[in-house]
């Protein structure tokens, strides 16, 4: 391998492990068959021993918060889905958790999205935890030993990652426990390997083996697994290492191991490489070693044992290859000194003896770390066969301290030499935490806002690392408890982190007394930055690479981190270009020198300066002109003003590389540059298996990943193309003389526009879909109340909007493709302008409104063209943010368009409108506006149903299908916003016009009682009912039955008499005052004063109106019936009751009311009777 830095053919994408909602998390307490203080004991024993191993579980509380002390990926062999499952182990080596890890899944079915953490009653042995999963059952075995000997084996169907209630209501036989009785006494475990379901082999510290088989269940065996020993050295040897050793490591101990049968029935062979650098091959099936050698195939005298001598705590050492029966490759890695690998052939044609070659005796393949002058380790490798050829590809991890890098390469084994000498890639893994800009006193947002929008963009830093963060930063500011819970469950995290930051600045007054706004900025700033530094030291170790994993069947490798996952995939155009800044060769050399002289002339701009570009940029994008190309890009000049800030030495970079006259800078060059930023991507076939949810988030992450290089590459280059087009001295060296600057600006400005939108999306969270949409039964075991109380970590809009879309096809032998060129060919086909995935703005603000976010709708709405369906869209985000005015406006502009028939109508609003709303759209403007008046009136903005409703009244004709029944539904609408808004005229004049009798009568009740309990009597009585006068005084008449308090509330009795009066039915009149006088008697009110005149009473009057009223007609006809009301009883039933038919005269009515008088002037003199038969009666 050459000592030059490989180049940069691979981009990481990291993804964090924290889940999306608590409900996907299931602990797992397991039991114990054996005594805790036993336990202790064992675990004393090995502190010494394994404590190097597990040195990374006891780094402090900031590890226990979430960073695994373990971890590694297991793919499955046999079964489709779920096929890959990372564990991890937490929490001081007490917690296994598991989850599935699949990015792609089977047509229809469910993800499985349950986190299993099972937790352990004594901690977990280091490198004790083995998988596998039997060919025929679909399920996966877990196995663990723990410090105290036991032996946990799991078998977890597929239904336990994908519903709670297969765990919570308990294990059962899926959880066994064996007490291993070899590891009881001075056996020590150092490996364990499971072969299959069936055996597994314990590795021990004194270089002897346990291999643990099943027993057959028709046994009936005292033991479920059968234990059996062997050692290398015998059993005399053995058991002096054991009297000698006391615990250390035996030479012949080993620290790696893999088992292999070749493809051969029966056969099975396990190779260990032990801590005597040498490979041993054992034969399982009788236990013995049949092959042992150096593991770089070299003679070792005896006096260089020692040098030679491994660390127990490496393990990844030995990897096994091949599909062809009999035949394997196998890889091995010495770590002594620089670090050599060694291929060898393995070849076998029975069950009892293999022979292995040495590929290439004569080549010293030792790797080449990174370079610089930190020490690297390489602590991981894996080798894969590519489907379809010859290939081989070797991946390996290198690490310093908490850094890590991975590299690649791709050979032949006839060629292996020199492709290890030339064919090197590395991988770009971008880890560096981004900062916030400085704050100054023109920023459109204060200090705090922007640096929350940096740290809690989505899925940056997890809630256990804030939380820790804030802890630390409230200890390092002032003397706090730190017992206490720094999080209030009262507050946000981003509230108590305002609150902790705000308590350490406070504004202050200068001398003057003038408040000194810009040092509590600064102070602000300064605190914050402080902050944010605690914050990424504590996130750090959360990167810790600790295992390097491979998918054979997708090609994809992952690196597994202590707290989140790596997953490797092949470097876009673009990304090639600007990972590989020194490689300027070939066809190339100009299109990379123009990039990245363009981000280099980026890089000298200020902040301030970035915002005003920024700014300027922005009205561009969203804004619609009339100005031609050229007078946009003067515009841009003029307004950003960069040059102002643009020194000489600044525009001599860019000349020294593009040319004095920007020569280099050809209309090929930017064709060039412009494709690598629309890489569109059409795969053979439609995706046939679609992403799950982990698969989603590493195609959206990666799709963050590239939108944001492209977006400052696009940046830069505009910036660079403005500046060069005013930079000449002659006006024949212009830039536009040679280069169409105007198509390319135009181009850049499209492409930015797409990339703004989803850069926008990748940044705003939304509240997840329904959990009965993702999971039929996820969430069914928990109580109503821990669902209320659940917190979910929303997911990004990107995702939420376009994950659904998502999907990939030809997997499997054959396939052209591998996962790591998918994802980045779908990520890159996402950020393409000429994408065939539509983002359509307004079908994402439907989204952003189905799910209660109409102020992210609103923010979005820039982006929105200006489509008659888009239009309205934009309404209803007015509409629903109660602006009703603009909603008005947009509804309007939308009509026409809303009202034309189409051919292709599609029905896509993420749910928005039902079927219901879409038959009321596309059919004609009166069924437009009827739907539009159906909205407001959900609002209750009546003014705007009455505008509404009036317009589709206006456009019904005879052409109208159903014309009827929509003028019916609109003036009922009408009438009844017209009511609410007190608008009786015109209330009044819908009633008249309307056709239905029913309808007509109901509104008409409906009016008189709004315009009565509105104290709207007089309008009422000038109001013209033709042909519904009776009805009127029916209704009102019914009013007056059904009042029995005539003294207080709606005066109906009042109103009734002037409807009379005013069309002359005194008769009526008359009968309606006579009731009214008898309503009061019962109530007893019908003696109160009102004037100074002691006869002039209540009753009195009414009966002074009776007496006139019936004086106004004939003398024959000065008459009217009554009934005698009776106050009910407790056992009558509801309602009035009257009692005897009677005809009063206008004599009659004269004769009450002077033994009225007569009544209350006895009263004034004291005049009581006081027996029954008096003519007084006592009141």
């Amino acid at each position: 391998m050459a000592s030059r830095e490989p180049p940069t053919f691979f981009s990481e994408t990291r993804l964090d492990l924290e889940p999306t909602s608590s409900t996907f998390v299931a602990d797992i307490q397991l039991p114990s068959a054996t005594n805790s203080s036993k336990g202790r004991r064992h675990a004393h024993a090995s502190a010494n021993l394994n404590g190097a191993a597990r040195s990374n579980a006891d780094d402090g509380p900031l590890r226990a918060q979430g960073c695994a002390a373990a971890s590694a990926i297991y793919h499955r062999k046999h079964h489709q889905y779920p096929r890959s499952f990372l564990w991890r182990v937490l929490d001081h080596n007490t917690i296994l958790s598991l989850r599935a890890v699949d990015l792609y899944k089977p047509d229809r079915a469910s993800d499985a999205s349950i986190v299993l953490n099972f937790h352990f009653p004594h901690a977990i042995r280091p490198a004790c935890v083995a998988l596998c999963d039997p060919p025929d059952h679909d399920a996966l075995a877990l196995f663990v030993l723990d410090e105290a000997g036991q032996l946990y084996s799991l078998f977890l169907r597929p239904d336990s990652f994908r519903k709670r209630s297969f765990v919570e209501t308990g294990l059962g036989d899926a959880c066994k426990i064996f007490v291993v009785n070899a590891l009881q006494s001075f056996k020590t475990p150092y490996r364990l390997t499971a072969v299959s379901t069936d055996q597994l082999i314990v590795a021990l510290t004194d270089g002897g083996h346990i291999r643990l088989d099943r027993s057959q269940p028709h046994t009936l065996p005292q033991s479920p697994w059968k234990e059996t020993f062997y050692n290398a050295k015998g059993w005399v040897q053995g058991f002096k290492s054991i009297l000698s050793s006391r615990g250390e490591y035996d030479p012949t101990a080993a620290a790696a191991a893999v088992q292999t049968s070749l493809g051969l029935d029966d056969a099975s062979f396990l190779l260990t490489v032990c801590l005597d650098h040498r490979l041993r091959i054992w034969n399982l099936n009788g236990g013995q070693i049949i092959g042992t050698m150096d593991m770089l195939n070299a003679a070792r005298e005896p006096n260089e044992t020692a040098r030679w001598r491994l660390d127990p705590t490496q393990t990844n050492l030995i990897r096994i290859v091949g599909r062809v029966e009999g035949k394997r490759l196998c890889v091995t890695y010495s770590p002594v000194g620089t670090g050599e690998f060694k291929f060898w052939k393995l070849e076998s044609d029975d069950s009892n003896s293999i022979d292995v070659v040495d590929l290439a005796p004569a080549a010293q393949l030792i790797p080449t770390s990174p370079l610089g002058s930190d020490v690297w380790t390489l602590t991981d490798f894996h080798v894969a066969e590519r489907s379809g050829s010859r290939d081989l590809q070797l991946w390996v991890l290198w690490k310093n301290n908490i850094a890590y890098r991975p590299q690649e390469l791709s050979f032949q084994m006839d060629e292996l030499s020199e492709a290890w000498q030339n064919r090197w890639r590395s991988v770009y893994s971008d880890t560096a935490n981004p900062s916030a800009r400085l704050s100054g006193p023109s920023d459109p947002v204060d200090v705090s806002e922007r640096w929350l929008q940096l740290i809690l963009s989505p899925r940056r830093f997890p809630q256990s690392t804030l939380e820790t963060a804030l802890a630390a930063y409230e200890r390092a500011t002032r003397d706090v408890d730190t017992t206490n819970k720094i999080h209030r469950p009262n507050q946000s995290i981003a509230e108590s982190i305002c609150s902790a930051i705000a308590a350490t600045s406070s504004l202050k007054k200068a001398p003057s007394g003038a408040l000194e706004y810009e040092q509590f900025r600064t102070s602000s700033e300064a605190q914050w930055r402080k902050f944010y530094r605690i914050l990424v030291e504590i996130d750090k170790p959360r990167g810790e690479a600790l295992a390097l994993a491979y998918e054979p069947i997708s090609e994809t490798p992952l690196v597994v981190c202590a707290d989140n996952i790596s997953v490797i995939r092949e470097c876009s155009d673009l990304e090639r270009i600007c990972r590989n800044p020194q490689s300027r060769l070939g066809a190339s050399s100009h299109l990379s020198s123009l990039i990245m002289t363009g981000q280099n002339f980026v890089e000298g701009f200020s902040d301030s300066m970035l915002q005003i570009c920024e700014s300027v940029l922005r009205a561009e994008l969203l804004e619609e002109t009339s100005k031609t190309d050229q007078e946009r890009i003067q515009y841009f000049f003029d307004k950003a003003g960069f040059w102002r800030q643009t020194s000489d030495e600044d525009c001599a970079q860019v000349t020294d590389v593009l040319g004095p006259t920007f020569d280099v800078v050809t209309s090929d060059v930017y064709q060039q540059m412009l494709a690598c930023c629309n890489e569109t991507w059409n795969p053979r076939r439609p995706p046939e298996y679609p992403l799950t949810d982990f698969g989603r988030r590493l195609v959206v992450k990666a799709t963050e990943n590239v939108a944001d290089l492209q977006w400052n590459v696009c940046f830069s280059q505009l910036m660079l193309l403005v500046h060069m087009e005013f930079e000449f001295d002659r006006p024949e060296d212009a830039l536009h003389n040679r280069v169409n600057i105007g198509a390319v600006y135009r181009t850049l400005l499209q492409a930015l526009g797409r990339l703004q939108l989803i850069r926008w999306l990748a940044n705003v969270r939304v509240p997840p879909t329904s959990r009965a949409d993702r999971s039929n039964s996820t969430s069914s075991t928990l109580a109503p109340s821990q669902r209320a109380s659940e917190e979910s970590m929303f997911n990004t809009a990107l995702e939420e909007c376009i994950g659904h879309l998502l999907g990939i096809s030809d997997l499997g032998s054959g396939h052209s493709l591998p996962m790591t060129s998918v994802i980045t060919k779908i990520a890159t086909n996402l950020c393409a302008p000429d994408s065939d995935t539509q983002l359509q703005p307004h079908i994402i603000q439907c989204t952003l409104l189905v799910r209660d976010r109409a102020d992210l709708a609103l923010e979005l709405a820039p982006f929105a063209d200006q489509a008659s369906f888009s239009v309205y869209i934009q309404g209803r985000v007015s509409l629903t943010l109660q602006d009703y005015a603009g909603a008005a406006i947009h509804f309007k502009k939308a009509a026409y368009g809303m009202s034309v028939s189409q051919a292709d109508l599609g029905r896509h609003s993420s749910g928005l409108l039902d079927d219901h709303e879409w038959n009321d759209l596309f059919h004609g403007m009166p069924r437009y506006y009827a739907h539009i008046v159906a909205l407001y009136e959900k609002q209750r903005a009546y003014s705007y149903v009455v505008d509404f409703a009036r317009l589709a009244l206006q456009f019904i004709n005879k052409t109208t299908k159903d014309a009827e029944s929509l003028r019916t539904e609109m003036q009922n609408r009408l009438f009844n916003g017209a009511t609410a808004m007190s608008r009786f005229t015109l209330a009044h004049s819908t009633l008249v016009a309307m056709k239905d009798r029913a309808l007509q009568h109901s509104a008409l009740r409906s009016l008189i009682r709004q315009m009565c309990d509105n104290h709207h009597n007089a309008d009422l009585m000038q109001l013209p009912f033709p042909g519904l006068e009776g009805a009127v005084d029916e209704i009102l008449a019914h009013r007056c039955r059904d009042t029995m308090d005539v003294i207080t509330g709606v005066p109906y009795h009042q109103i009734l008499y002037s409807w009379r009066i005013k069309r002359n039915d005194y008769r009526g009149a008359a009968a309606i005052l006579l009731d009214r006088i008898q309503k009061l008697r019962q109530l007893g009110q019908g003696d109160s004063f009102t004037s100074d005149d002691v006869l002039d009473t209540v009753i009195t009057r009414q009966y002074l109106m009776l007496i006139n009223v019936l004086s106004c007609v004939e003398q024959k006809q000065a008459w009217v019936t009554t009934e005698e009301v009776l106050i009910p009883t407790a056992s009558a039933e509801k309602g009035v009751v009257t009692g005897k038919r009677k005809v009063v005269t206008l004599a009659d009515i004269r004769k009450e009311y002077q033994d009225e008088l007569d009544r209350i002037a006895a009263i004034q003199n004291n005049q009581f009777g006081f027996a029954a038969d008096d003519e007084m009666e006592i009141l």
